[in-house]
């Protein structure tokens, strides 16, 4: 089983029953749904989505005291190569790399990608998601930031997730209209919403994903920032 801990915003950390620690999109510094006691002790590996502050700002200082297996984007792996971090996975859609506690397959996201380093943007390829295959054969996605789109029908069939973990909060990514129909096209049996509720923007609330929801017999499985749960 994997402990998976909502850490506010699309930051997530989880705990694999080797102990090791898989951190998606961190933003603690800053991040103003952070919970303030938490503390992380250990991480192994950061996947990242894309290059957007609000999901790769902690990673040098995360690299810095862990030195995790960094895998992104080319762009945004070369990136944070150049800043010094070590450990790089430089990859693209369609591509797995295996850490050996759990596979990751990039795949497509619509959004955009850009890294702000000072005064300059800087190309960051573009956005994408994961397929996490875990070692038990269980399958989820995270779908990092992203509007609906029709491939993820694809990945039900190519993957067949039980687990997806969504963008609900509208105005940079999906609602929960547009959240529930992406659930409907994966046939997955639970979805963990995220990305919402961070900033008055966005207003999506996992309620109205749960009610959109109720007939198709996909549990909304919202979780309480800093408060493990085990799947």
């Amino acid at each position: 089983m994997t402990k998976i801990t909502w850490l506010g915003h699309a930051t997530f950390a989880l705990e694999f029953e080797s102990g090791q620690v898989l951190v998606l999109d961190p933003w603690i510094t800053g991040n103003p749904v952070y919970p303030p006691s938490h503390k992380l002790a250990r991480v192994d590996a950061i996947a990242l989505s894309h290059g957007h502050m609000d999901h790769v700002n902690d990673v040098l200082p995360l690299s810095k005291e862990f030195e995790p297996k960094i895998v992104a984007m080319v762009e945004v792996a070369s990136y944070f190569e150049s800043k010094g971090a070590p450990n790089t996975i430089g990859m693209n859609k369609g591509g797995t790399v295996d850490l050996g506690f759990v596979k990751l397959t990039m795949t497509h996201a619509l959004h955009s990608s850009s890294i702000q380093d000072g005064d300059k943007t800087i190309y960051a390829g573009e956005a994408a998601g994961f397929i996490l295959t875990f070692q038990d054969g269980r399958k989820a996605y995270f779908a990092g930031d992203t509007a609906v789109f029709s491939e993820m029908g694809i990945y039900a069939d190519l993957y067949q997730p039980e687990l997806a973990i969504l963008p609900i909060g509208d105005h940079y990514t999906m609602g929960p209209n547009e959240a529930a129909y992406a659930a409907r096209l994966l046939k997955v049996k639970q979805v963990i919403p995220m990305h919402y509720g961070t900033f008055p923007a966005l207003a999506g609330k996992p309620e109205d994903l749960e009610a959109l929801l109720d007939k198709d017999a996909i549990k909304v499985w919202t979780l309480e920032k800093g408060l493990p749960v085990t799947w």
